[in-house]
């Protein structure tokens, strides 16, 4: 039996959970158990008509304030057909939450209060759906019952939400007037809508034809593990994302360019004589050859791309806003590694569709941006390729997640010729400066860890520094540095090595050598 995984959008309060537990209801998707709880909740106190919205809102804080926070996921089944429902929040706080469930949707059910019309975050999460190449959208026109289930009121929707997915590029929509509450065309055709022709929404569910993404021509393995449990054995596990695999075929190891032929595919089963996405398999090769979580085995003959610079749509989703210039690290496919959004492009008004210049991305808003990755990134367009084409930033102080990712190409080199001071700044987050700490190697490594930590480059030295500061690094100097290049002023250092080391970072910043690439172009301290 064919599975549809789809999720729910809109704006807060347009009912997407009551929706979503009315289907449930009338499919028979809900147990006598779920009812009878429902019945007695604090919410409806056995009174009054079922808060079918507390099927997916399970949350005491989403029942309390009458809105979903978390992803919800639900899973039915009719006679035609399985599905798992993502129930994703419309609270413009929560559009991070949206993005989640929505990544590995085939269908998107858009809501449209008939009363408010399109409002900025339905747009917002239509936008979404769009990126992250949602394939079929079904816009629900909810609430008909308030507005007197008016034609005109419906056909005025379907023309404002037409116009604007003629230019996010949404082409497979189904337009369905529909009211949660009373129940009108979820399952059962509306009498009191009597003008429309189209199908129910489980109906539309039911028969939708489901676009199968998975790309099965260009291979694409990413090693997440590699198996060594004694000496006669070595695979190498993790989850095919792209391509067939079988014994014999050739494959090329991505970084190394190391080739070799797949020797088998064992299981717990026995040996495999074909894999496809998206399993999760080991594969042996015939040849002994450095492989490690985050390389890539691909078709020599179809390789993806390779870059550390890309262009990529990005949907920022942390409080603190993206700065260009901030180190992040970039989690893609089963690799991590420190990255810097280098440039914002621009940011999108998604009432409008308007690119606007930007100097920072704030919760929630999307735009165009370079990022520029220390390794290199294999990648295939978002648009080919979902799990070769799709990111995420991390905070590398508080591990959250902060942006969400969809790789267009690779950025072009932006500059050409000699490497400039700004370039390094941007990179490292540093200038280039000598330390001179003889005699005390203890501190000088601490230091140096610190540093580290913080992104910068930086190396304990035994000899002349001068060069490695004048080439961008941070130098720590155990011999007298002599007159060469940029040196630090210390006056005489406390004994311990701590607090040393503040006094060190503490004049390293004073002094701005530790720089963020906006304070270094304005000429802060230079």
């Amino acid at each position: 039996m064919e599975l549809l995984r789809f999720t729910t959008a809109g704006s807060v309060d347009d009912g997407k959970s009551t929706l979503i537990g009315r289907m449930l209801y009338e499919a028979r998707g809900v147990y006598e158990d779920q009812l009878a709880s429902l019945r007695n909740s604090s919410v409806n106190r056995s009174t009054g008509p079922i808060d079918f919205s507390l099927l997916t809102d399970g949350l005491r804080a989403e029942r309390e304030q009458g809105i979903t926070i978390d992803v919800a996921y639900r899973y039915f089944a009719t006679p035609k057909r399985k599905f798992i429902i993502a129930d994703t929040p419309g609270h413009e706080q929560y559009t991070r939450n949206m993005a989640t469930g929505a990544s590995t949707a085939d269908l998107a059910i858009v809501l449209v209060d008939a009363r408010k019309g399109l409002l900025p975050q339905s747009r917002r999460h239509a936008f979404i759906a769009g990126l992250l190449g949602i394939p079929n959208v079904a816009v629900a026109v909810n609430k008909m019952d308030l507005v007197a289930y008016s034609k005109e009121v419906f056909d005025s929707i379907v023309t404002d939400f037409t116009q604007f997915a003629g230019r996010i590029g949404l082409r497979n929509m189904q337009f369905i007037p529909v009211s949660a509450l009373e129940g009108d065309n979820i399952v059962t055709k509306s009498v009191n809508m009597p003008w429309y022709e189209g199908p129910q929404l489980l109906e539309y569910l039911e028969t939708v034809p489901i676009v199968d993404s998975r790309n099965f021509i260009s291979l694409r393995f990413p090693v997440q593990y590699v198996v060594r449990p004694d000496l006669d054995f070595r695979g190498f596990s993790g989850q095919l994302a792209a391509g067939v695999l079988k014994p014999g075929m050739k494959v090329m190891a991505l970084p190394s360019g190391h080739t070799s032929t797949v020797k088998s595919i064992p299981s717990f089963d026995g040996d495999l004589a074909e894999a496809y996405p998206p399993m999760s398999i080991t594969v042996c090769l015939d040849d002994e050859i450095d492989l490690s979580r985050g390389d890539m085995l691909v078709d020599p003959e179809n390789p993806p791309s390779a870059s550390h610079r890309i262009e990529a749509d990005l949907v920022w989703m942390h409080a603190d806003p993206l700065i260009a210039g901030k180190q992040y690290l970039i989690k893609h496919t089963t690799s991590q590694g420190n990255a810097t959004v280098t440039e914002i492009n621009y940011k999108l008004d998604v009432n409008m569709l308007a690119e606007l210049p930007a100097k920072e991305l704030q919760l929630n808003e999307i735009g165009l941006v370079t990022i520029e990755s220390r390794r290199a990134l294999f990648f295939d367009p978002y648009e080919q390729n979902r799990n070769t084409g799709s990111f995420v930033l991390i905070d590398p102080l508080s591990n959250a997640t902060v942006a969400a990712g969809m790789i267009r190409r690779p950025a072009p080199a932006k500059f050409a010729g000699r490497v400039e001071e700004i370039e390094r700044i941007a990179r490292y987050g540093n200038r280039g400066v000598v330390i001179p700490l003889h005699g005390r190697s203890s501190l000088a490594f601490l230091l140096e860890r610190q540093l580290f930590d913080r992104g910068c480059l930086v190396r304990v030295v035994d000899r002349d520094a001068g060069p490695l500061a004048a080439a961008g690094m941070i130098a720590i100097s155990l011999v007298d540095p002599g007159p060469a290049g940029p040196v630090l002023g210390l006056a005489a250092l406390p004994g311990d090595d701590h607090e040393a080391a503040k006094v060190v970072m503490e004049a390293l910043e004073g002094s701005n050598f530790l720089l963020h690439p906006d304070d270094f172009a304005q000429g802060d301290g230079i």
